[in-house]
This record gives structure tokens, sequence and C-alpha cells, in this order.
């Protein structure tokens, strides 16, 4: 006698996650929230950079991306040379194994396929072609899921970018210009969705951000910070775009205090903490805090509080859109331009490799100008957001999880 029953489907999540950079951790967290929602049985783990963080905080069971554990620090003796090459080979059969545990591996967000900030080839491009090509070979679906990409120079990591997008089973971006990026890269987006951040599909917290205040907001200001020296293509002069950045993003905060407002310090990675001391230690002024966040919640929650926000992550951008505050976005890459125009702000960008505190201060008056306008204008948008991102979805759901695929038969002993 036999019986049958359906095992649950194995899904794996990939990517630099648990590594201190809250909006790759938050594109985790919306996905785990969709999965959990719509597929409650599936057994999940991730492939990630900091999985100690990832199953504390998540309690999903969690992986090392690399082998190597020094990949992300310069290699210049000898040993840690020899220790990075072999790390390569040995993550060939380490990345193999692991994806043919599962039935869906998902990459989820992150901007996976761009080198807008200072990216090696054989770092993060390496390991997700590795993943991809592992999924093409064992037959495994693998799933890059609101994706940010970009036009890339160099060749190596144009190369391992294009064949890791055309390896994987689905695609979908952010944006529209990261499909036109991938489609100018060779690859075939006539299939590929576009949707809203994923992080837009995380619960909004409560805050005054529901009604707008009558007449000019004269309350906080919520800067968000980055520990920014220009992308791939500026490490030439990597330390002159940071002095120019730091510069005129403190002389913009000195210009708040000395206006009376109060300036609520954030940031969106580990690293930018530099940043927040040093800007502290210029203005030197009870007026300047700053928050620690340890998730895109933590990060909404002070935005919601805030009058406005200038921010300069990404997804410091989407949490404050998220919450509806009005924004002004020192920009670094084009996709922060492309966020803030599809949310009808695009006339609130300030280039972050050349911030002029004046203009700056001259945008930002603007912006509490047409405040109340503003956040009218964003709750529409967020409404549209959350019904694309179901859509977005569903979609998923119908690619990667086609339930006669994923169906185990066991037997039981006669």
């Amino acid at each position: 006698m036999t019986a049958a029953r359906q095992a649950p489907v194995r899904v794996g999540v990939f990517g630099l996650l648990g590594s201190g950079n809250l909006g790759n951790d938050g594109s985790l967290e919306a996905v785990l929230g969709h999965l959990r929602a719509a597929h409650p049985d599936a057994v999940v783990d991730a492939l990630c950079g900091g999985p100690e963080v990832v199953t504390a905080r998540y309690g999903i069971p969690a992986t090392r991306l690399h082998w190597y554990r020094g990949e992300y620090r310069t290699a210049s003796r000898a040993g840690a040379i020899a220790g990075k090459g072999l790390g390569k080979l040995v993550d060939v059969f380490r990345t193999a194994a692991w994806v043919r545990r599962h039935d869906v591996v998902i990459v989820p967000g992150m901007g996976v396929l761009e080198a807008t900030l200072p990216l090696r080839p054989w770092g993060f491009p390496y390991a997700l072609f590795l993943l991809c090509a592992s999924g093409r070979l064992s037959g495994v679906r693998v799933g890059l899921v609101g994706v940010g990409a970009a036009p890339i120079v160099n060749r190596p990591t144009r190369a391992l970018v294009r064949w890791s997008a055309r390896l994987a089973t689905y695609r979908s971006y952010r944006d529209a210009q990261s499909r036109d990026a991938m489609r100018a890269m060779g690859v075939d987006t006539a299939r590929d969705g576009v949707c809203p951040d994923l992080a837009f599909a995380l619960p909004t917290p409560a805050g005054p951000t529901a009604s707008a205040p009558a007449g000019p907001p004269r309350g906080t200001v919520c800067v968000g910070v980055m520990d920014f020296h220009g992308g791939n293509d500026d490490r030439a002069r990597a330390g002159e775009i940071h002095r120019r950045y730091l510069d005129g993003t403190t002389r913009f905060v000195r210009a708040l205090v000395e206006d009376g407002r109060p300036v609520r310090l954030l940031t969106g990675d580990a690293v930018d903490a530099s940043v927040v001391s040093a800007i502290r230690e210029a203005v030197d002024s009870p007026l300047v805090t700053a928050a620690r966040a340890d998730s895109l919640a933590d990060l909404m929650k002070e935005m919601a509080a805030a009058d406005a926000v200038v921010a300069t992550r990404y997804h410091n951008l989407v949490c404050a859109l998220k919450v509806g505050v009005p924004t002004l976005a020192l920009s670094y890459a084009a996709k922060s331009d492309a966020l803030m125009a599809e949310r009808g702000l695009g006339a609130y960008c300030h280039p972050a490799r050349e911030v002029d505190a004046d203009r700056l201060l001259a945008q930002f008056r603007g912006l509490e100008q047409h405040a109340a306008e503003l956040r009218r204008t964003l709750a529409e948008h967020n409404r549209v957001a959350a019904g694309r991102l179901e859509d977005q979805f569903t979609a998923l759901t119908t690619a990667l999880f086609p339930a006669a695929d994923h169906t185990h038969v066991l037997r039981e002993a006669p």
C-alpha cells in the first residue's frame, strides 16, 4: 500500500543580505513577507553576506556567500591573494551544491545588475553568475525580482551581469530604465516586467504624515547621509568627490541649524557612521542628532515624524516616499532621478557629486513651500504602487511556483 503527499517547496534567497545595507535587507523582508503569506509551507533559507544576522533577524537558516572570509577586503599580501583565488574555485562547487537543494531561488531586489558604486567583477557579479549558471545547469528556477540595473562600462563586469540575466528564469526590474539598460546590454527583455521597488511592499508605520500640516512646516528635517566616494568609474577622483559631498552636506545642515531647524541624521549602511560623526563634529549643535536604524522600518518611523527629508541613499529615498514626506534627493545615480520623477518630485534632485549648499537650500525651501501638495501626490502614488506590487507577486508565483513542478511524492514502505 502506498500513500502520497506533497512536500513543501524549497526556496533559497540570495544576495548581500545581513551585511549592513538596510535597503538590501528591506528587499529580503518584503519577499519573506510575500512567501509567508502566499506560500506558508515553503522551506526558506539563504546564501548571503551576513548569515548570522539574517538568521537572528528573520529566523531562517543561512550560509555564508563566499568561502573566503576576506572576500571584500583588499588583498595585497600573497597569502590573501591566493586565498581569494582559491575561494573563487571553491565557490563554484559551494554555490552549485546550495542551488541544487532548492526548487526556486530568489534574488530579492537590490542593484544586482548595476555598478553605480565601486564594484570589482570577481566579487558579487561573479557570485551572481555562479548562481544563475548553477540554476540553469541543475534545472532550478532562479528569479531576479524587482532588481536594479544600469549601463556598465567595465567589460568583465558587464559580461558577468549580462550572462547572469540571460541565465535567470525570471526577471523583473524596479524601474523602466533598468529594463532599458539590460536591453542595451543584449538581454531579451520582451517578457520582463517593471514594478515599484520591493521596499514599497513593507508596512507603513503610523505617523503624523497621514494629514498635511497647516502652513509652512518648521519641525525636524531628516538628512540621510552616505559614505559617498562616487561610482565605479570615479575611482581616480574618489577622494575629491567625497570631500565635496561632505563639505556641501555639512554646510547645508549648518544653514538649517542657523535657521533654528532640528536636524536628524540618518544612515542606510553601517559604513555611513563616519559621515554622521564628521557632520556632528563640524556643526557642533544640540539641534543636530543622529538616529540608530537597524531596518527600513526604523528609518520610516524616523521620517514619518519629520516635516521633510533630504537623502542620498536610494532606499532612504524609498522610505521617505513610502511614508509620504516631502523629499529632496542628493542623487548619485540615475535610479534616484528616475524614482523621484516617477513620484512627481523630479524638480527636487541635486547632484551628490557636486553639492552646492546654497542651491540645495533654495531647492529645500521650494520643497517646503509645496509640502501640502506633494503629500497628496505621494499618497496617490503609494496607492498605485501597492496595486502594482500585488501584480508583481502574482506574476512571481505563476513563473516560479507552478504546483505541478514542485510536488515531491513520498511513498511509505509496504
